[in-house]
């Protein structure tokens, strides 16, 4: 698993929560943090406790969010790796995902009905299958590593750039995986019709005000009881103590 923290002072909380989130549903697999040279010492050494790997990285130029996807293929000591945001939270194992064929890119399909999430027309036709860039399962390599920034130092930059930089990188090798993997929470009204939350075992935290680590149900929609639900499940992995990282005795 990869995670970048890029120095968000509040992120110390949703890493940590995450990490005992994985370890909640006994994922066989560490959570590598990629952090910048300004995340403090007090916050790397708090992630190590939960057992986090954590790796600092030299920020990349340009220095738009999107360079983050790029370092993930740096990564090479590691033969595939599961991309996932900070505002993530696993509730079921995924480790399967790792055992799918090679040589695609696998994530959950997204929709343009969100205002954030826009298509500049000279990134020319939007892909038939867009996707969500909160999770993917990828394959480090540093063919594709260097041949991201190239790709980045020459493509223009609009609102919501990364993941339509990566909808147009990856449009013929992504593979769709079922949407349960990545709940975007919009989707909760949206599209409803699409959504059986008991079946979700990713859910994305993605919407403006849904933040489990500084909630405040104040934000449009953030007063909906699936929300609510949701928040609740995330704070409970976050309070329990069961969940912290034990050092395996030898």
């Amino acid at each position: 698993m990869l995670l970048f923290w890029l120095g968000i002072k509040d992120y110390v909380k949703c890493v940590t929560g995450l990490t005992k989130g994985l370890g909640k549903v006994k994922a066989a697999y560490p959570l590598v943090v990629a952090v910048l040279p300004d995340v403090p010492q007090e916050h790397r050494n708090l992630l190590e406790q939960q057992g986090c790997i954590v790796r600092e990285i030299e920020p990349v130029y340009p220095p738009e969010n999107q360079t983050q996807f790029a370092m993930a293929y740096y990564f090479v000591e590691y033969s595939k790796m599961i991309f996932l945001d900070g505002d993530i939270q696993v509730f079921e194992n995924i480790d399967h995902h790792f055992y799918l064929p090679n040589g695609y890119f696998y994530t959950v399909m997204d929709c343009f009905c969100e205002k954030e999430v826009k298509w500049p027309a000279d990134m020319g036709a939007p892909p038939s299958l867009y996707f969500n860039a909160g999770l993917f399962l990828f394959e480090p390599n540093l063919c594709t590593y260097h041949d991201l920034l190239k790709q980045l130092k020459i493509t223009p930059t609009a609102p919501f750039a990364e993941q339509n930089f990566l909808n147009v990188y990856f449009r013929d090798t992504y593979k769709p995986i079922p949407p349960v993997y990545n709940l975007v929470l919009p989707m909760l009204w949206r599209h409803t019709e699409n959504v059986e939350l008991d079946e979700v075992k990713v859910v994305h935290y993605c919407a403006a005000g849904s933040n489990p680590w500084k909630y405040t149900g104040e934000e449009e929609n953030m007063q909906r009881e699936d929300i609510k639900m949701v928040v609740k499940k995330w704070r409970d992995i976050y309070s329990d103590e069961s969940l912290d990282y034990r050092v395996p005795v030898k």
